[in-house]
């Protein structure tokens, strides 16, 4: 089983739950209609990876995101993570009305940074994505459509929630297709304080 690091010591995620269209300008990015309610998938443990990879049989496109960890049935932790998309292959899957986990929960799919323990979650609360060096995506909880206790209630009506796992809470515009060598930035604040980050140099 694959591990993220709380505060310096590893949890073992039993899954990750994906929050899709959760940031207006992203729907119109891709062109999808706008939801009438939560959109939920999973990923599996296995798709937990420290390695960001740019390509899985195709081309991958990454997504910066606000990442939530469940500590006693509550959002206690937040960390910085990437959901990678098999774009070309997610639209196939789209336009026949079929599921996307083939796009979006291979393994290494979810790439995970540091988690850190947090007292409260507040409109603040938002993420920095850099590519060498270029700001490439910013937002956060106040432009989300649905906030994280909006989430984590709709989410205990139908899963059951165990410690160390992680809700990926959506991302806001600028998403892209990774390229090799480049170096990704990612960190989360809060009140305009950086509380954690983490890079990677995809491969």
């Amino acid at each position: 089983m694959n591990n993220v690091n709380l505060d310096g010591k590893p949890v073992t995620p039993s899954k990750v739950i994906c929050i899709g269209r959760n940031y207006v300008d992203h729907i119109h990015e891709l062109g999808n209609e706008m939801p009438d309610d939560i959109v939920v998938f999973l990923k599996p443990n296995s798709a937990i990876s420290n390695e960001l990879t740019s390509f899985h049989q195709e081309s991958l496109h990454y997504e910066g995101e606000i990442c939530l960890m469940v500590i006693g049935g509550e959002f206690r932790a937040v960390g910085f993570g990437l959901d990678l998309t098999k774009r070309q292959l997610q639209g196939k899957l789209k336009s026949k009305g079929l599921p996307w986990e083939r796009a979006k929960a291979f393994d290494g799919s979810a790439v995970m940074g540091d988690f850190v323990s947090i007292d409260n979650l507040d409109n603040s609360l938002s993420l920095k994505l850099t590519i060498d060096g270029e700001v490439i995506q910013q937002g956060g909880v106040e432009l989300m459509m649905y906030k994280p206790q909006q989430i984590l209630e709709s989410l205990k009506e139908h899963f059951t929630l165990e410690d160390g796992d992680i809700v990926m809470t959506g991302t806001p515009k600028g998403v892209g297709e990774i390229k090799a060598g480049v170096l990704f930035h990612g960190q989360i604040n809060q009140a305009k304080k950086t509380l954690i980050s983490n890079e990677w140099q995809a491969i």
